[in-house]
């Protein structure tokens, strides 16, 4: 119910596309998230189905529902609330049907994740500087570069930082990104990752830069004097600008799983997360932990992607999400 899987892809011996063929019109965001749920759905939906079959909302039903969410890194927390959710409205709205119960489940899920649905707002400063944190392969630097195009195709103006200064193949990572969207790139060989980003928002306002996106080493939360740096980038981004970071992304692996909820309160201690960034969804992840965030430390989720591609980082809409899991 809560996990994606990978694309799949093609298999051996399979022929090569016609290039003269007219082209198959792209799938559009909705439908890409569904594709990306369809395999769990297929596992998964023949244990809902024996669950809800029962076509009432008893003590058997809870039980079975609960190992299932529990194993879909939905969490204690998360799990009680929705079960507690489910039996209530059974029993006020008399489900007895497969259906019906579905339905109720559903629309519990989508009442927990809905307050989570907070879209960036990026028109109350210039440059609008966002902060980008997570732990060592979340998908960070990747997100950036698909950030940088989500904004340039609003029309608007974007400057990466490369803040990770302690690994080279982040920063020349951080720099094919800004070529392929051709975007300028503020970088160092070495040195202090808070001055490359305190010089990159210096040259945003000189260029007249709508977006600075600034990346940062990827660090554990159990590394504290690693997570005392970080907090210093962000003291010496507000010399640079007062005002600023005007939003601090956390990038979650969906992959974590409970693990999740640590990272967003270690970060959260030491930079004060506005936002979050889920990502790889499209993979064996089991994206339950979204409602265990919602339950346990709320942040809006700004932003999930299931996919390789450029365009494949959207903004987050729960009823989308619900949706595709649940069609």
């Amino acid at each position: 119910m809560f996990g994606f899987l990978k694309k799949s892809t093609d298999q051996p011996g399979a022929t090569t596309a016609d290039p003269s063929a007219p082209a198959k019109p792209a799938a559009s965001w909705r439908e890409r998230l569904k594709a990306g749920l369809a395999r769990t759905r297929a596992q998964l939906g023949g244990k809902l189905k024996a669950i809800f079959a029962r076509g009432r909302v008893d003590d058997e039903l809870l039980e079975e529902l609960e190992t299932l969410l529990l194993t879909s890194d939905v969490g204690m927390d998360a799990t009680q609330y929705l079960l507690g959710e489910l039996k209530a409205r059974a029993k006020r709205d008399q489900i007895n049907t497969p259906e019906g119960i579905q339905q109720a489940l559903a629309a519990a899920l989508l009442e927990l994740l809905a307050p989570l649905e907070a879209p960036l707002d990026i028109t109350a400063h210039r440059p609008f500087v966002i902060m980008l944190a997570g732990v060592n392969g979340a998908g960070k630097t990747t997100s950036i570069g698909k950030l940088a195009k989500h904004f340039q195709a609003q029309g608007l103006s974007v400057l990466l930082a490369a803040g990770d200064t302690f690994r080279a193949a982040a920063r020349e990572q951080l720099q094919a990104w800004g070529e392929r969207n051709g975007v300028a790139v503020i970088a160092q060989e070495s040195g202090d990752p808070a001055a490359v980003i305190f010089d990159a928002i210096a040259a945003a306002r000189a260029r007249g830069i709508d977006i600075v996106l600034a990346d940062t080493a990827g660090r554990l939360p159990t590394q504290l004097h690693l997570m005392d740096e970080i907090a210093k980038v962000r003291r010496v981004i507000q010399k640079a600008d007062p005002t600023a970071p005007h939003e601090t992304l956390l990038v979650l692996e969906a992959n974590f799983g409970q693990n999740a909820l640590q990272q967003v309160k270690a970060f959260d201690k030491a930079i004060a997360v506005t936002g979050l960034i889920v990502t790889k969804l499209d993979g064996s992840a089991k994206g339950g932990v979204l409602a265990a965030i919602a339950r346990q430390c709320p942040k809006p989720i700004r932003f999930i992607g299931v996919g390789e591609s450029i365009d494949d980082l959207r903004p987050f809409v729960a009823r989308d999400f619900v949706d595709a899991l649940f069609e």
